[in-house]
């Protein structure tokens, strides 16, 4: 295979070495040794009104700041980003205000400093300088501070050839005279996180061509390597003669053969066990029932989510929470062929039920139902699976909000929570019982589809259900959405793979071994 210069590719890493180094600093602002200063805003009835940390570089413009600020049509609200020229009053040469908009959330900030850091792209050193950071802040909100900056100083070149698009920040400094306790250890948390999300953002944007089941699993197997993960790789062959008909039936019309990934980290000290189930689609065509052009452009990111529990799993080896995890990557390509399951087949999925496949493109409940009973050999206390799985989540949803189901009301506003802590939004769905019998089928225990139109996540999560071992409460994270970008970036969100549901899954791990989930 050859990479986009022509060159024959080596074997291993497919995503970014690169990382912006970030560190805490207690220089004053105006005479730190940068190219830009990061300071927040928030709005006021008056005018916009310099947010907690600007206060030295307030007095270095002679307490003119909110009158340039509002010279310059900021408002603060959330978002928003205004530049100036520091015209020497400081050793910068641009400030930057990031609005904080009414309420500066934990995640408000995180957007700010996304934002800020994204639009300084091209820039080699920058001082932020948010609420939060001094005295009167918590390692909470430093961390929300660095990951959000870190977030946004985020950027996919692998591909690119030239010079013409700009590098992100090379160095932050978080500028802070009286750091709160704790602020270097939330500060490697963030560069933790950063680091998860920016190799589920990598897979997400790797191009199919690059990005096989194969390939996906071999970089499965370098970051096991890496963080000390145990791995096991099932090839074609093994999930034939295993019984896992479900990611068997769908890898068959692609020449890339698929696979199932298991990994694990263990704490000495666990008493609980956490599953994690990802989607893992590296192409997803629609298989015989063919997607629409216009729907398939994107359809790299269809495993988004194996994605995720990849990343969740190399944050999760790093931070050590008192927790034993397994992750299972159902890993394969949706394509059409003359080897292809075709419409009305059946699929006999891993523990022996049987599958009517009415609709060869809802492949990724076939793939996550093998890895679902699998799971459940492991004896976990919680199976969590996340996936791009249907298109009736955007409709539901939209772009940005996860939908969350469960077969436990408890478990289900729990991972919701989980969710709204680590700063991805998302909302509770029920599973209405009267759904299931729309997956009845003629000729086997259940179809991968339903006879009726409406509800297509909450049919979906059904189907899931029903692949869920007695006993074992089990939640569902649809992240059809907000896992790839298609609009303009955001706060600290990029256009493309946005890495969703990774800080979901590592916030779900800590809750478990904390006895809240």
């Amino acid at each position: 295979m050859l990479d986009p210069k022509g060159r024959n590719r080596s074997p291993g890493r497919l995503t970014s070495c690169y990382v912006t180094s970030i560190s805490l600093d207690s220089a004053a602002l105006a005479s730190i040794d940068v190219d830009a200063i990061v300071v927040g805003v928030a709005p006021a009835e008056a005018g916009p009104v310099p947010a907690a940390g600007a206060e030295d570089l307030d007095r270095a413009l002679d307490g003119r700041l909110t009158e340039a600020l509002g010279a310059l049509g900021a408002t603060g609200k959330a978002g928003e980003i205004t530049k100036l020229p520091a015209l020497g009053a400081v050793t910068a040469k641009v400030i930057v205000a990031a609005g904080l908009g009414e309420t500066p959330s934990a995640e408000n900030v995180r957007r700010a400093a996304g934002a800020a850091v994204r639009s300084l792209a091209g820039t080699a050193r920058v001082a932020v300088a948010l609420p939060g950071l001094s005295a009167g802040g918590s390692a909470e909100d430093v961390e929300a501070v660095a990951l959000g900056a870190l977030l946004g100083a985020y950027s996919f070149d692998s591909y690119r050839t030239g010079d013409q698009h700009k590098s992100p920040v090379e160095e932050i400094l978080l500028v802070s005279s009286a750091a709160p306790g704790g602020a270097e250890a939330a500060v490697e948390r963030a560069r933790t996180l950063a680091a998860s999300v920016t190799l589920v953002r990598d897979l997400v944007n790797t191009p199919p061509s690059h990005l096989s089941p194969e390939d996906l699993a071999g970089e499965a197997e370098r970051v096991a390597g890496e963080t000390g993960l145990s791995i096991e790789v099932l090839d074609e062959k093994g999930l034939v003669e295993g019984g896992y008909g479900g990611i068997a039936g769908v890898g068959q019309g692609s020449v890339n053969p698929p696979r199932l990934v298991r990994l694990s980290y263990t704490h000495p000290e666990a008493s609980k066990t956490l599953a994690l189930v990802g989607k893992g689609i590296t192409f997803d065509s629609g298989g015989l029932s063919l997607k629409p052009a216009e729907a398939m452009d994107w359809m790299k990111s269809d495993m988004g989510g194996a994605a995720a529990v990849l990343g969740a799993l190399s944050a999760i080896a790093a931070l050590g929470p008192r927790v034993n995890v397994v992750g299972y990557l159902a890993i394969a390509e949706n394509m059409p062929s003359g080897t292809a399951q075709r419409p009305s087949d059946v699929l006999r999925i891993y523990g022996g039920k049987t599958v009517e496949v009415l609709n060869t493109d809802a492949e990724g409940r076939l793939v996550l139902a093998d890895a679902l009973v699998r799971a459940g050999e492991d004896s976990p206390d919680l199976i969590v699976d996340v996936a791009t799985l249907t298109g009736a989540q955007l409709v539901a949803l939209g772009t940005r909000t996860t939908g969350v189901m469960a077969n436990d009301d408890d478990v289900r506003e729990k991972v919701v929570a989980a969710a709204e802590r680590a700063g991805e939004p998302s909302w509770g769905m029920p599973l209405p019982a009267e759904l299931r019998k729309g997956l009845d089928s003629a000729v086997a225990d259940i179809a991968n589809i339903s006879g009726e139109r409406w509800g297509g996540m909450l049919v979906a999560g059904i189907f899931l259900k029903e692949f869920v071992p007695d006993g074992v409460k089990w939640a569902h994270l649809d992240i059809a959405g907000p896992s790839f970008n298609k609009g303009e970036p955001y706060g600290y969100t990029p256009k493309g793979g946005t890495g969703a549901a990774a800080r979901t899954l590592v916030q779900i791990a800590e809750d478990v071994a904390a006895g809240i989930l």
